[in-house]
């Protein structure tokens, strides 16, 4: 390794970034066109340059709509593009919903739907069923994001207010063929959990819903808890016929990410171990945890010989308790830096792969060994950053934040800690 740390571990992150790219994974997948018309459909960080990427490598004739997050847009011929807020929800993003189901109202079997989805898309998409608000749907959306629930578990109480997720969009696609591109961010790539899956029949309840709450004591309106009591509710399953002609492709995932940055690492003298793309739990255990590993590591060698580069991906979650400024990557890294107390050797990078960590426009932010050192001399307590939840603040002072910009592309959390000697 010929490289700084940090250049060496930001190297890794834009490898893992660049091999989601939509422009590198959309044009493999396209299905051949139909005899009627091609109508593009989608939501999420990366539809728009999905959108792009379908664009250049079309045969024939198109139109659609696709909606993506603010400032992640791009310019698109035929394929109308929408900004709409994430993770909270707006009313652009609920108007461009019931936009997108007009679009699809009255196809035939001649005709073809190409779906693009990405991570985000949960929040661009939400329009109610009836008897709810836009509002109602802001409360649950905040609710759940600070309540630690799990992406999973967001997603299934989201699809049973939706009238546009959990399959109700390739219902109303009816009778047309329905192809969906799918760029996974969630752990274990289920298509039902991607965007909380407009396209794909969802095999969770009201019930397991309702559970949800429950479990994390959330308080939502009325107007949702009376909804999720009926029948109304009830998503699209599985074995809906109208699922019949869809058909779903992964294009792009975190394990995918995760090889490219591994390669990286191999070509540059490092061993990497990819320990799994799917770790989910609290940020600050998962640092806890992580830094366990790299104490090992770094003390005995053991179960790796350094110098090498531990990688992970997955979606961990922050129960918020405090009034800083913070994203779950970053969460980790500050828990993870605590952990090991400046031991020597050891630097880790932690990043979303959409540019966007939390709510700001930081991606994640780059440990070194003497960053809790640095941090005390300029009068910043570590440990009191992580109980407000202020890792954002904590990383920004010390000049060690990571901002891309909107990368337009999302296949969630990426981990990488460099041991560089035993």
């Amino acid at each position: 390794m010929n490289e700084t740390p940090r250049d060496f571990l930001q190297a890794l992150f834009q490898a893992a970034i660049a091999a989601a790219q939509p422009a590198h994974c959309v044009p493999p997948h396209l299905p051949r066109p139909p005899r009627g018309r091609c109508i593009v459909i989608g939501a999420g960080k990366a539809s728009a340059a999905m959108a792009q990427a379908v664009e250049a490598h079309w045969p024939g004739p198109l139109s659609g709509l696709v909606v993506t997050r603010y400032g992640h847009g791009g310019p698109c011929r035929h394929i109308e593009i929408v900004e709409a807020a994430h993770p909270v929800p707006d009313e652009a993003g609920l108007l461009a919903a019931q936009r997108m189901l007009d679009l699809v109202s009255g196809l035939t079997a001649d005709d073809l739907v190409l779906c693009l989805i990405s991570g985000g898309g949960s929040a661009l998409l939400p329009l109610p069923l009836p008897g709810l608000t836009l509002a109602d749907k802001q409360a649950v959306s905040r609710a759940l994001l600070r309540s630690g629930a799990t992406i999973s578990e967001m997603n299934c109480v989201r699809r049973h207010l939706s009238a546009i997720k959990g399959g109700r969009l390739a219902a109303a696609c009816h009778p047309a063929k329905v192809v969906t591109l799918l760029i996974s961010d969630v752990p274990g790539d289920p298509p039902c959990d991607i965007a909380s899956g407009p396209t794909v029949g969802d095999p969770t309840t009201c019930e397991d819903a309702r559970a949800i709450l429950r479990r994390y004591g959330i308080v939502v309106p009325e107007a949702v808890q009376a909804l999720l009591d009926t029948q109304a509710a009830e998503s699209i399953k599985p074995d809906d016929p109208r699922l019949a002609g869809c058909e779903t492709r992964i294009i792009a995932t975190p394990q995918q990410s995760l090889e490219a940055a591994a390669a990286v690492a191999l070509a540059a003298g490092v061993q990497p171990h990819i320990l799994s793309d799917s770790i989910e739990g609290e940020a600050r255990h998962v640092g806890q945890v992580l830094a366990a590993l790299a104490r090992q590591v770094a003390r005995h060698g053991m179960p790796f010989t350094p110098p090498c580069v531990l990688l992970s991906g997955g979606e961990t979650t922050v129960t918020v308790r405090g009034e800083g400024r913070g994203g779950r990557n970053v969460e980790f890294l500050l828990s993870l830096g605590v952990a090991l107390n400046g031991l020597p050797g050891v630097h880790a990078l932690a990043g979303d792969t959409d540019g966007v960590d939390g709510q700001e426009e930081i991606a994640g932010a780059y440990l070194a060994p003497d960053s809790l050192q640095r941090a005390w001399a300029a009068g910043i307590r570590p440990r009191d950053s992580l109980d407000r939840n202020d890792a954002h603040s904590f990383f920004g002072a010390l000049g060690d934040a990571i901002v891309t910009g909107p990368t337009l592309t999302n296949v969630n959390d990426f981990r990488a800690i460099l041991i560089t000697s035993s």
